[in-house]
C-alpha cells in the first residue's frame, strides 16, 4: 500500500447522514436546536464515523461532509463576494431536480480566515488523530463555480463579465490552500463536476445556453487549476474528483474522457484524479494513456454508490488489468466511483450497504496491491 495519498484503498469523502444527524439538522432549521447544540450532535456523528471509516481498513479518514448541505453551495456561500440564491430551477438529473439554488457573484471574490470550513478541518485533523488516519478534506473545485454561473449573476459593478473573475477567483483558491496548509491540511481534494460536463454534448449546449463559450475551455480550465497548484509546498496532497453527477442515486453527464483527458491528466498538476468508472457512460480506459508517467495516481471509481449490490470482487481485478494496459499499476488506485451523499439527501443504499463497499475496497485493493 502506499504511504502517500492517494492511497491504494481510498474514498471520494462523503457518506450517508446517520438518523441522529438528519434529525439534528431539521429541528435546527425549524429553530428548535440551537447552532451549538447542532454543532456538538455533529462533532459525536463525525468522531463516530471517523472511527468506522477505521474500523473498515481505511488510512485515510474525511468527516463525510457532514456539516454540509450540498457538497458545493456551502464552500461557495462562504467565499467573499459569492452569494447562494434561489432561482426558479434546480439543477437537472436524470428525472429529478435539485432544490432551485445558484451562485451569484456580488462583490470581490476572496477567501477569508473566518471560513467556517477552516475549523471544520481542524476538528476532522482532531478526530482523524484519534486513529491515526490521514484526514482528507473536501472542497468544490474553481472551475465548478465558473461552468455554474448563469448569465445576469455577475455585479457589472465589480466585474466585467465572467472572465474577469479568473484573477480573483485563482487568488482566493491560493488563499485557501495556503489557509488550509497552516491549518495542518496534508490532503486536499477539489471534487469537480465540470470536467465530466465537458466530456458530454448534451452539457456542453447548455453551458453555451449559460452564456460560456466553450472553445478551448478545457485548456483554459487546465490554466486556471495551474496557477493555484502551482507553487503548493510539496507535502501537500492535491487531488481531484472528477464527477458525473451525484444526486439521490441519479447522475447527469454521460461521455468517455477522451476530449479532456491529456488537458487534466497531462495538463493540469494535481497528485490524483478520481475518475468515475462504475458505468459504460465513462467510456473505456484508453484516455488513461494520456497519464504521466511519475507519481501522480489515478483512482479508479469502480465500485458505485447509487445502489447498495455489491460488486463480483473477481470482476473489479479483471477491470483493473484492463486499467493497466494503458496507464502502469503502480500508478492506480481503488475507490468508490462517488461519495455516498454529496446532498444531505444521500443516495438509495443502506449504511451496512455503504461499509460492505468499503471494506470490498479495501478488500480488492490489497489482494492487487499488497
Amino acid at each position: 500500500m502506499t504511504v502517500r495519498p492517494p492511497f491504494r484503498a481510498d474514498i471520494v469523502g462523503s457518506f450517508l447522514r446517520p438518523a441522529e444527524l438528519a434529525e439534528a439538522r431539521r429541528q435546527h432549521a425549524a429553530g428548535v436546536l440551537t447552532s451549538d447544540a447542532l454543532r456538538a450532535v455533529e462533532d459525536t456523528q463525525i468522531e463516530r464515523l471517523v472511527g468506522l471509516e477505521s474500523e473498515n481498513g481505511l488510512r485515510v479518514a474525511t468527516d463525510g461532509e457532514f456539516r454540509r448541505s450540498w457538497w458545493h453551495f456551502d464552500f461557495f456561500d462562504h467565499l467573499d463576494g459569492v452569494e447562494i440564491v434561489e432561482l426558479d430551477h434546480g439543477i437537472q438529473f436524470q428525472g429529478v431536480q435539485t432544490k432551485p439554488r445558484g451562485i451569484e457573484i456580488s462583490g470581490p471574490i476572496g477567501f477569508s480566515a473566518q471560513h467556517p470550513f477552516l475549523a471544520h478541518f481542524r476538528a476532522l485533523q482532531d478526530a482523524a488523530a484519534q486513529t491515526g488516519a490521514t484526514p482528507k478534506f473536501t472542497i468544490p473545485a474553481p472551475t465548478v463555480l465558473d461552468f455554474r454561473l448563469e448569465p445576469g449573476h455577475i455585479d457589472a459593478a465589480t466585474y466585467d463579465g465572467r472572465e474577469a473573475i479568473t484573477d480573483d477567483l485563482v487568488q482566493a483558491y491560493r488563499d485557501a490552500l495556503a489557509a488550509f496548509y497552516d491549518a495542518g491540511a496534508r490532503y486536499l481534494q477539489f471534487d469537480d463536476t465540470a470536467w465530466a460536463y465537458l466530456c458530454s454534448d448534451v452539457e456542453l449546449a447548455k453551458a453555451r445556453e449559460r452564456g460560456i463559450d466553450t472553445d478551448g475551455i478545457a485548456d483554459r480550465y487546465a490554466s486556471m487549476l495551474t496557477r493555484i497548484l502551482d507553487g503548493k509546498p510539496d507535502d501537500l496532497v492535491v487531488t481531484t474528483h472528477v464527477c458525473r453527477g451525484n444526486f439521490r442515486s441519479t447522475w447527469i453527464s454521460s461521455g468517455g474522457y477522451e476530449p479532456v483527458a491529456e488537458a487534466l491528466l497531462a495538463g493540469t498538476p494535481y497528485d490524483g484524479y478520481f475518475l468515475e468508472y462504475d458505468s459504460e457512460r465513462a467510456g473505456g480506459f484508453e484516455p488513461l494513456r494520456f497519464l504521466p508517467e511519475g507519481d501522480k495516481i489515478v483512482v479508479l471509481g469502480l465500485i458505485t454508490t447509487k445502489t447498495g449490490e455489491l460488486e463480483d470482487a473477481d470482476a473489479i481485478r479483471n477491470r483493473i488489468d484492463e486499467a493497466a494496459r494503458f496507464a502502469p499499476l503502480e500508478q492506480l488506485a481503488l475507490s468508490p466511483q462517488c461519495g455516498f451523499a454529496s446532498t444531505e439527501e444521500g443516495n438509495a443504499l443502506t449504511e451496512d450497504e455503504q461499509w460492505a463497499k468499503i471494506r470490498s475496497v479495501v478488500d480488492i485493493a490489497g489482494s492487487v496491491w499488497g
